[in-house]
């Protein structure tokens, strides 16, 4: 069963997958997973986000793929994008004042506290 199948299945609604096995290897783990983020959007929404990144980020070929207008496809990335977690992929340098409340806890040692002020800078 693919992603699309278990999102059809479930008719979006929320799910927890609780066995993974590695095909490779067969090696299965239990728990309870969430999917990833992008599988818990429609089939619908999930092949315009494919055809998104296939098109490079350019509206104007989604525009000629899907037969809509500039505002009918930044409407649909708006509405997807608020459905995800935005990822922070350059976190603030932490402050002096983090770096002391670590150093306090004992969760880094002074060459580390001075070595995080440096880079701060």
């Amino acid at each position: 069963m693919d992603w699309q199948e278990l999102t059809d299945l479930t008719h979006g609604q929320p799910f927890v997958v609780e066995r993974v096995r590695l095909t490779r290897s067969g090696v299965a783990v239990e728990g309870q997973f969430e999917p990833p983020q992008l599988a818990q959007l429609s089939v619908d929404d999930q092949v315009f986000v494919a055809a998104f990144v296939r098109s490079h980020g350019s509206i104007k070929e989604m525009e000629r793929v899907f037969g809509v207008s500039y505002p009918t496809i930044k409407s649909r990335l708006n509405r997807i994008a608020e459905q995800l977690d935005f990822v922070e992929t350059d976190p603030p340098a932490p402050t002096s004042t983090d770096v002391v409340d670590r150093l306090r806890r004992g969760e880094i040692n002074v060459q580390e506290a001075l070595a995080e002020l440096e880079r701060s800078r």
